[in-house]
């Protein structure tokens, strides 16, 4: 799964829009969304309220979790925890950038939202370059990531597959090594 298909997937969380607009309920493949009266929220796909946005047609209400106070909390948790914390969206990446870019006008602090989701992302990365770094020198055979989202685990799926490989060659050469230093002194010993 590429950048483009978790992104994809955090399109479809719901967001709350004040429409600008009066429209009966529209029926989609995933499900039915309205009916939009002008002045009253109303939940939609984020997919659909960046483009009902981008006609004017809409303003988009903050998420609840894109709140500075919450994220720099988040971002506080997620420094003191060994361990990796619970994020308040699983997309909450792609959510940030998508509704930031098209609606920063409509989100208060967005500047402080977009500097703290980054923050996150930062120590987010850091720790799981940490963390990948001490299983493939543990020479581990599984690992517990709990609480990563979709696109932090596609940011390391690159890498992890190659480095796997990589460790499997050295253990066969090893383990080559090792039985040919055995089967040498046995005879030796005879």
């Amino acid at each position: 799964m590429d950048p483009s298909e978790v992104e994809f997937l955090g399109e479809k969380e719901l967001v709350s829009i004040v429409p600008n607009f009066s429209f009966d309920t529209i029926h989609l493949i995933s499900g039915s969304v309205g009916p939009f009266r002008a002045g009253l929220p109303v939940k939609v796909p984020i997919w659909l309220a960046v483009n009902l946005k981008q006609q004017q047609k809409c303003r988009i209400i903050n998420q609840e979790w894109m709140n500075v106070e919450v994220l720099n909390e988040a971002k506080e948790e997620e420094k003191l925890s060994k361990l990796f914390t619970k994020m308040p969206s699983n997309h909450y990446i792609d959510e940030a950038q998508l509704l930031l870019s098209v609606a920063s006008d409509d989100i208060s602090d967005a500047d402080s939202i977009r500097t703290a989701i980054k923050d996150i992302w930062d120590i987010r990365m850091s720790k799981l370059r940490t963390s990948i770094d001490a299983f493939l020198k543990s020479e581990g055979l599984h690992a517990k990531l709990d609480h990563l989202t979709a696109m932090e685990i596609n940011s390391v799926r690159p890498l992890l597959p190659h480095a796997l490989d990589q460790m499997l060659r050295i253990q066969t050469v090893r383990a080559d090594f090792v039985r040919n230093v055995h089967s040498q002194h046995s005879e030796n010993s005879q």
